[in-house]
């Protein structure tokens, strides 16, 4: 991460000790990051999280309420926030609890400046390789649902046409090209004249 690039780094800090919150934001803000917004408990940062949209969530694991692993769960399921957990808790139940919620870093308190960066660092590059994947998994997913549709219409035009296989592809893949559409959207079309509502 290039050193000006802190301060693209908007932050939720998310702790019901103010004085906690008081620290991480100084010691934060002495880096360069941006503190976007603070909460004292895990549903008010869920609250701030959808309005503020911040790049990354310091979540304390016991909170009032939603607490800290709650709420990484269900950030992790929208899939949009990396989360860092701040805790004073180091047994290997709350570790393995923050892994299962799909957290991306895990600070001990008290919290030492220097360890700031590299656990952002870290937590950032993850969620970068995350999203990278899920793309990937999306395009496949494209991809895989296009080829079915594609065979589907082929099989249509070659029973109704009487033509070979290559023959109802290349037909499908000109009207494509004709029409600059998609040619899942030609196949979809096509199957839908076949079965119509």
């Amino acid at each position: 991460m290039p050193p000006n690039s802190t301060k693209a780094i908007r932050i939720l800090i998310a702790d019901d000790e103010a004085v906690i919150r008081l620290g991480l934001r100084t010691m934060l803000e002495a880096q360069g990051y941006r503190v976007v917004g603070e909460a004292a408990d895990g549903t008010r940062a869920l609250d701030l999280v959808s309005r503020l949209k911040p790049d990354l969530v310091f979540l304390d694991i016991k909170m009032p309420g939603v607490d800290g692993l709650q709420a990484a769960r269900r950030l992790q399921r929208d899939g949009n926030t990396p989360v860092v957990i701040l805790t004073a808790y180091s047994d290997r139940e709350f570790v393995d609890s923050a892994k299962a919620s799909g957290v991306l870093a895990y600070l001990v308190k008290p919290v030492r400046e220097s360890d700031l960066r590299p656990a952002i660092e870290v937590a950032m590059s993850r969620f970068a390789e995350i999203q990278a994947l899920r793309g990937e998994v999306e395009d496949l997913e494209d991809s895989l649902e296009t080829r079915k549709v594609v065979e589907r219409a082929k099989g249509i035009l070659m029973r109704k046409l009487g033509i070979e296989e290559a023959e109802a592809f290349n037909r499908i893949q000109r009207e494509s090209r004709n029409t600059r559409r998609p040619m899942k959207e030609i196949a979809q079309s096509i199957i839908s004249d076949e079965n119509p509502p």
